[in-house]
């Protein structure tokens, strides 16, 4: 597999498939309101247009980074979402990187969108897919947060195949993408015990390790940890570091003009 690991600036056709990585928080957060019960996410191109969705469709919540806004239900943290009951409702998430590296890259036949929580699954639908060529859309500033191209450069690794070892440690490097708190009724926390996909086994912790390492000393990590970013919750990092929680890949289609994010299982 050709891997091509590319920030939004440099993406200047449609790929045939497309790894958009957004670790903290996008795609963690979209990761976790599947878990907790909702049926579709759709990417929105902007806040007036999160907010003109859930005005035509009133069951719908609306979703955005930095601290809580009106009309805004969700913000950007997985901390703050897992205790959400979002069974059976569509999130409308609007982000400051993550959604937008969905959005660019929207007509490619395959776009898959992931975190480290959704690792393996996604290296399964890449592996089972046999391409010989995927771009990592690298959303963070600009290509340039650590969080996120580790988490690309371990997702391709791992689709390179099963057994493969880790490669070696790297240098750390600058970060990601911003966050909030929330605004919705909340219901018990049903879906936050270990589930079937979270790591358990040694040899993956193992490979991982270097590349998360890296994502934990990004510029990101530390601007959560220590509070900088508005809305953020004290186990933003940690969640967002958990490697494979889930069981699922998330890929992104056009349905009727909108990018709809769904959880898809691999093979």
């Amino acid at each position: 597999m050709d891997a091509h690991f590319l920030p939004l600036s440099r993406i200047r056709q449609v790929p045939s498939v497309a790894v958009v990585v957004d670790v903290m928080r996008a795609y963690t957060v979209a990761a976790w309101a599947f878990a907790r019960g909702a049926e579709k996410i759709v990417l929105a191109e902007s806040t007036a247009d999160a907010l003109a969705l859930t005005e035509r469709h009133p069951g719908w919540v609306a979703l955005k980074d930095g601290p809580p806004a009106p009309g805004f239900d969700l913000v950007n943290s997985p901390g703050l979402l897992r205790s959400a009951d979002l069974s059976g409702r569509t999130v409308v998430q609007k982000t400051t990187a993550g959604t937008v590296g969905a959005l660019a890259v929207k007509h490619a036949p395959l776009v898959l969108c992931a975190g480290f929580v959704v690792a393996e699954a996604t290296a399964r639908v890449l592996r089972a897919g046999g391409y010989e060529e995927v771009t990592f859309v690298v959303t963070g500033e600009d290509g340039r947060a650590d969080e996120d191209l580790a988490c690309a450069e371990y997702i391709a690794h791992r689709a390179a195949g099963p057994d493969t070892t880790a490669a070696p440690d790297t240098t750390t490097g600058p970060a990601a993408e911003t966050a909030g708190a929330a605004g919705i009724t909340t219901g018990p926390a049903t879906n936050t015990a270990p589930a079937p996909g979270a790591t358990a086994d040694r040899a993956a912790a193992d490979r991982a390790a270097p590349y998360l390492r890296r994502a934990a000393a990004s510029r990101a990590a530390v601007e959560l940890a220590t509070g900088i970013r508005e809305g953020a919750h004290a186990d933003d990092v940690a969640l967002c570091l958990e490697l494979d929680r889930f069981p699922f890949a998330m890929a992104a289609t056009l349905e009727d003009g909108l990018m709809v994010l769904r959880p898809h299982t691999p093979r």
